[in-house]
């Protein structure tokens, strides 16, 4: 399944936020492509908020994860793999726990791990089309 929003202007991104999270239905896995600057880490601060989450959201480039607390105290992990040299790296920060840990995990660069994904997964592509983004969700087979 593909589900496709056009963000002309930055107010757009929550309800473009809480549409993503209606329409991924039970996925709690994202991984984000796009080209550098395409607003990949602004559009996870919208799903973050969408999410409730209380902590500053912020790109992890240089940390390579962030984890904030919604209201609830639940976790939301957040990757960005753009400075791994190696999928090693990924098992060096322990990458399973937090991604089959049942928490909302958002991934940027996820190519640089792409053999560590093969599971179901809600998938984003964001693109630059006449002035504005165009975000594609793709949805793979319903996780269990």
């Amino acid at each position: 399944m593909i589900y496709e929003y056009t963000c002309e202007t930055p107010d757009q991104l929550n309800g473009i936020a809480k549409r993503i999270i209606n329409d991924a239905g039970d996925y709690k896995f994202f991984t984000f492509s796009g080209p550098m600057g395409a607003g990949k880490t602004t559009l996870i601060k919208s799903l973050c908020s969408v999410l409730n989450v209380i902590d500053v959201v912020s790109s992890p480039t240089y940390a390579i994860m962030n984890e904030y607390h919604n209201r609830e105290g639940e976790p939301v992990f957040h990757f960005d793999f753009y400075r791994l040299k190696s999928e090693s790296e990924a098992y060096d920060i322990g990458y399973e726990q937090y991604f089959f840990s049942e928490h909302y995990c958002f991934v940027e660069w996820p190519e640089k791990i792409e053999s560590l994904l093969n599971f179901p997964k809600a998938t984003i592509f964001i693109t630059f089309e006449n002035n504005h983004r165009l975000i594609e969700l793709h949805i793979e087979d319903q996780p269990d």
